[in-house]
């Protein structure tokens, strides 16, 4: 693999600076835009991830000097979504996945990327939880059997276990807890009988924790401690990665989806104490860290060494988004308002 760029800004003054970071496409992102064939779309793409998403592959098109169209699924419903995308070069669709007749409508484009799904209100909603991270995959993987599709999933795929285990690979046997993590282990499934039974090339992207500043594990962990609020320790243990970085991995998979599906784990490789995290935000926010409870003696964790042989590791380091975060939080920047509950140990969102 080539040297990625890793001129980082010392601090994030805005969202337009946010976005620039965001979507710097890698050198190696960049190469393989001259190799790949075929057209991209995004299923799912007026989520959280989608616009940076989006905006990293036209860059990455653009530096390759080479022709490819961008396709943008979603079924726009939320006020301003598609506004979202004025300045971006991307076709939009408007489809609603859960149903099948206009699923079968879509373009039939030769790269996927599957960012669709649902995880918050799954409390009390679990038929719908099932029926978006079940049944739409389902949908998807028959219209697009004859392309490569690179699915988003989570770690929370597997079970928690000890922060001294260095977390878990992508052999580890499942276990999701609650049912928001047995759905995502249903989407995998689903995936994995498509691509086995069309020979579909598909990818599993099992991410944990992305941070792009307006949400995030670190923006959690810095707003309580700004805030004087107690951080609960009984998930005391985590993993995290710049949503740059994973917008550069799962446009990588691309190039690296098969049958069977490869699955990685898209995650730093470091196992980092909410603990020590807050303390670090204390100091910098010059605030004081309040705990509640102790260190359990099992997180979800995930290990992603074998991933960075193939994708390659990932260039925003822990101190930079610590710095980045806190000053974002300092200056007022917008929260998309989406919590991870990451301190939630029973599964529950």
């Amino acid at each position: 693999m080539a040297e990625n760029r890793v001129d980082f800004p010392d601090l994030i003054e805005s969202e337009a600076d946010l976005a620039e970071v965001l979507s710097r496409p890698s050198t190696d992102l960049v190469e393989m835009m001259r190799r790949i064939d075929g057209d991209l779309v995004l299923l799912g793409i007026s989520g959280k991830i989608g616009p940076d998403l989006a905006r990293t592959a036209l860059r990455a098109i653009e530096e390759a000097g080479c022709r490819k169209r961008v396709f943008g699924v979603s079924r726009f419903t939320e006020v301003g979504a598609r506004e979202r995308f004025a300045d971006l070069d991307v076709e939009l669709v408007s489809c609603d996945l859960l149903d099948p007749g206009q699923v079968a409508a879509l373009p039939r484009i030769r790269n996927v990327v599957y960012l669709a799904g649902r995880k918050f209100g799954t409390a009390g909603s679990e038929g719908l939880t099932w029926v978006t991270n079940v049944v739409v995959p389902a949908h998807v993987a028959r219209h697009f059997s004859g392309s490569r599709i690179v699915a988003f999933s989570t770690g929370a795929v597997y079970p928690p276990v000890a922060p001294s285990s260095g977390g878990c690979t992508e052999t580890h046997p499942p276990g999701p807890v609650g049912e928001y993590a047995e759905s995502c282990l249903g989407r995998e499934r689903v995936f994995d009988y498509y691509s086995r039974q069309n020979g579909t090339p598909t990818a599993l992207i099992r991410l944990n924790y992305a941070v792009d500043l307006r949400y995030g594990v670190l923006f959690d962990i810095g707003k309580r401690v700004l805030e004087g609020k107690p951080l609960d320790l009984a998930m005391g243990h985590f993993n995290t990665i710049w949503q740059g970085d994973v917008n550069n991995q799962a446009l990588l998979a691309l190039e690296h989806c098969a049958s069977p599906p490869a699955v990685f784990n898209v995650t730093r490789p470091e196992v980092l104490s909410v603990r020590a995290v807050a303390t670090e935000f204390a100091r910098i926010l010059g605030r004081e860290a309040v705990f509640t409870g102790e260190e359990g003696p099992a997180a979800l964790l995930s290990n992603p060494t074998a991933t960075a042989e193939v994708l390659g590791r990932p260039v925003v380091p822990l101190e930079v988004m610590i710095r980045w975060q806190a000053h974002w939080l300092l200056v007022g920047g917008r929260s998309l308002d989406k919590p991870t509950h990451f301190e939630e140990t029973g599964g529950r969102y």
